[in-house]
């Protein structure tokens, strides 16, 4: 139910029923009311004070039959619908629309690029990957989700003199064998042994340099072995991808791009915007560094490559916007690309959007490939899945399904961790955290809904036709089916701002107010009429649930 249109229609010119409908917000406190219209911006045009708009409003407003008050409170005017209403509307829009509750269609014809994950061939997958995966994947369901035609894009790193020190280090220690049982580990071992066998021979490094190139120039040999370790590297990768349940629509990464930037260097040649410095290329930048495209050895830059795949992506996709889920160490790189395609001359550079996200950490320090002190992801999921089937076969034994199960609850709670806070900030990561069953955890909410689930299994039958709310208008039950009418404007609140934990959050605080209806009021007593009023109010809440939990990535068991 659009309560925003239907208040915005009470009012009459000279005022704007669209400006009423924008201006129309929820109060910061639930005991206000349901709608807040602040009156400042309509009082300035009229000419009058907000105080007193607000309170001419109140007085002269014909109220409907659907709203229970209108209440002035200094320059804004207080909107709440009443109980009845409220609770009969929200929850029969849930049930209509199950699945769909809180999804719209308005993206669409809309594309949205979305360059997430990124991995680095023949490198380790490893905890520091975790953020730029997960937000980028939860990004990809929420636009779609709200109609928008996502691309996923995992822009691969699998260009520049590292792989040509990789094969130097396999031809002189790798083993093919080993690498094939081990995979990744042993071309990271490698990747460490090289550099640290670098630091006392630098003739290592030339080698290196050589190799690349030889890749760069199609050698059979070098592009034969560096396409074997990104096969391997995708292989397992992939299994980590699809225990988190995230996809791409393109593998297209650095290399994919070679052949692609000449015409933009050209292009920026022929605008004047290419200067020669030192020997090197640059684009200069006003209040920046100048954004280098070529060294004065001729090599390319990052820039160079992401500035041609961003003229790939909008000839192939059109999109209406292409999204960087980057970590903020990049917010510069970003800047001056965006600049770069900016003076070029082309408005959709505008459309380029940088979603920058904090670092992440264990509790014992940070990460760092090159010195090998990684953990691998796959391994932080394993020991999330580990410690949930200990946690939850302490707690019912005879739990059906146990393994699978934690391997739901575990890897939700990491997923869950990872986009409960903005994205902006560090997060240190912490087995004891993520896995707890109280407090603004994946398992909470998890185990809030397989309450829901079991319920509903003692319950019986419920039906929404004979749908009585009397049993429900209190207190407690207000406070829910109050905020599960949130839910579509939170949906839209995550795309607007690209954060997943607007989501997160909310349906922690959904299974919050549902476990304090569940102390306060006895689900399964009463009358016929006033069980089904409390089951069809505990299915809506598990149908939120698991459609917040469907946008985030994450499983919901029906018991645990």
């Amino acid at each position: 139910m659009d309560y925003r249109k239907k208040i915005s229609l009470l009012f009459e010119e000279p005022f704007d029923r669209k400006e009423i409908y924008s201006l129309l917000a929820r109060p910061k406190e639930e005991k206000m009311g349901d709608f807040a219209l602040p009156c400042f911006t309509l009082a300035k045009k009229a000419g009058e004070n907000p105080v007193a708009l607000a309170k001419k409003f109140s007085e002269t407003l014909e109220r409907p039959s659907f709203i229970s008050s209108i209440e002035p409170a200094g320059g804004f005017l207080n909107f709440k619908i009443k109980d009845e209403e409220l609770a009969t509307s929200v929850i029969g829009e849930i049930f209509e629309k199950g699945e769909n509750y809180g999804s719209s269609d308005e993206g669409k014809g809309r594309v949205i690029c979305i360059d997430y994950s990124s991995i680095n061939i023949a490198k380790p997958f490893h905890i520091g990957h975790l953020l730029t995966t997960v937000i980028g994947a939860a990004l990809y369901r929420i636009y779609g989700f709200l109609g928008y035609k996502p691309y996923g894009i995992n822009h691969l790193g699998d260009y520049g003199t590292q792989f040509g020190k990789m094969i130097s280090a396999y031809k002189r220690w790798g083993n093919k064998d080993d690498i094939e049982k081990r995979g990744v580990t042993a071309l990271n071992e490698l990747y460490v042994r090289f550099h640290s066998e670098a630091e006392k021979d630098e003739s290592l490094n030339d080698e290196g340099r050589h190799y690349f190139k030889l890749i760069e120039q199609g050698d059979s040999e070098c592009v034969k072995i560096f396409e074997w370790f990104k096969k391997i590297t995708l292989e397992e990768v992939n299994k980590v991808y699809e225990r988190l349940g995230v996809k791409f629509d393109s593998y297209n990464g650095e290399s994919f791009y070679n052949d692609k930037m000449e015409p933009v260097l050209e292009e920026l040649s022929q605008k004047g915007l290419l200067k020669e410095s030192d020997g090197a290329q640059v684009v200069e930048l006003d209040g920046m560094p100048p954004c280098l495209l070529k060294k004065a050895d001729g090599a390319t830059l990052y820039a160079t490559r992401d500035i041609a795949a961003a003229f790939y992506r909008k000839k192939t996709y059109d999109f209406y916007k292409c999204l960087y889920v980057v970590a903020y160490q990049q917010n510069l790189h970003f800047k001056q690309f965006f600049k770069v395609i900016e003076l070029m001359g082309y408005d959709w550079a505008k459309d380029l959007q940088h979603i920058a996200f904090g670092m992440v950490s264990l509790e014992d320090g940070t990460l760092s490939t090159r010195k090998g002190k990684v953990v691998l992801l796959d391994e932080v999921l394993n020991k999330a899945v580990e410690k949930s089937l200990k946690i939850i076969t302490e707690k019912n034994p005879d739990l059906k399904d146990r393994e699978k199960i934690a391997e739901m609850i575990g890897v939700g709670a990491v997923i869950f961790f990872a986009l409960f806070n903005g994205r902006i900030k560090d997060i240190v990561f912490s087995y004891d955290k993520v896995l707890t069953f109280d407090g603004e955890t994946g398992p909470y909410v998890q185990y809030t809904c397989a309450r829901c689930s079991s319920i509903l299994e003692k319950g019986g039958k419920y039906d929404f036709k004979k749908f009585n709310p009397s049993a429900i208008l209190n207190q407690e039950g207000r406070s829910i089916y109050s905020a599960l009418a949130l839910f579509p404007e939170k949906v839209k609140e995550a795309a607007e701002k690209n954060e997943p934990c607007v989501i997160t959050r909310y349906i922690t605080d959904i299974a919050q107010r549902f476990n304090k209806f569940y102390i306060e009021h006895k689900i399964i007593e009463g009358s016929k009429e006033e069980i089904n009023a409390k089951l069809c109010l505990t299915y809506a809440v598990r149908r939120v649930i698991i459609n917040g939990f469907n946008l985030l990535g994450i499983k919901a068991p029906d018991r645990m």
